[in-house]
C-alpha cells in the first residue's frame, strides 16, 4: 500500500466519544440494579474485575451495590495474564494483582470487565477461576460489548453494545485509572 501525504494515518484520525462521564455512571448504575435483580441474594455474589480497568469498574459497581444493599460489598481483582492463549504471539504484560476477598466454591461470580470483543480474556478468566475453586455460577458484566467473538461467550450485563469494524479500536479511559475523564472512544477505521 501506496500511503501519501494525503492519506490519514490512524493518529491522524480523530476520537469518536460514544460514551462520556454521564453515560459511563449511568450504565454502571444499570449494571449494578441488574446483577441484584438476577442475584436475590448478594451475600453469595462476588465481584471480580478484570485489570486493569475492570478492577475499577468492579469497584465502582461494589459502592453501587453496597449503597443499595446497606451493607459493604468488598470486590476482588483476577489477572488472567498467564491463563491467556496469545502469549507465544506477543510479550506477555506484567502481572496484575489477584486478589480474591472469600472464597469462591458455591458463590456466583461476577466476572467485570471493560470491553469485550473475541471472547479470550473471559475464556482465560474461566480457566483462572477453575484453578481458584467452584463457583456456583459465573456472570459476565463489561461496559462494552463490541462484537467480534471468537469463541461462544456473551455477557449477562452491558452497559453499551457498541458495533464496531475490525479497523477501529475501543479506548475505554476511566478517572481513577488514566488522570482522564471517563470516556469510551472509537479511534480509526476511517472517518
Amino acid at each position: 500500500m501506496v500511503v501519501s501525504a494525503d492519506t490519514p494515518t490512524p493518529d491522524d484520525i480523530p476520537a469518536r466519544t460514544v460514551l462520556d462521564d454521564q453515560d459511563i455512571s449511568r450504565a454502571l448504575t444499570r449494571i449494578t440494579h441488574e446483577i441484584l435483580e438476577r442475584n436475590r441474594d448478594s451475600c453469595d455474589v462476588l465481584l471480580l474485575g478484570i485489570p486493569t480497568r475492570g478492577v475499577h469498574l468492579a469497584r465502582r459497581i461494589a459502592e453501587r451495590m453496597s449503597e443499595v444493599e446497606g451493607r459493604t460489598i468488598t470486590p476482588g481483582s483476577l489477572d488472567v495474564t498467564m491463563y491467556r492463549d496469545d502469549l507465544r504471539m506477543r510479550p506477555a504484560r506484567a502481572l496484575e494483582h489477584t486478589s480474591i476477598p472469600e472464597d469462591i466454591d458455591g458463590k456466583t461470580v461476577v466476572l467485570i470487565d471493560d470491553v469485550l470483543f473475541s471472547g479470550r480474556t473471559i475464556r482465560a478468566a474461566l480457566d483462572a477461576l477453575n484453578d481458584l475453586g467452584r463457583p456456583q455460577a459465573v456472570q459476565l458484566a463489561v461496559l462494552v460489548d463490541r462484537g467480534h467473538r471468537e469463541l461462544p461467550i456473551r455477557a449477562d450485563f452491558v452497559g453499551k453494545n457498541l458495533p464496531t469494524s475490525l479497523a477501529e479500536k475501543v479506548r475505554v479511559r476511566l478517572a481513577d485509572h488514566d488522570d482522564e475523564p471517563d470516556s469510551v472512544t472509537i479511534v480509526g477505521g476511517g472517518s
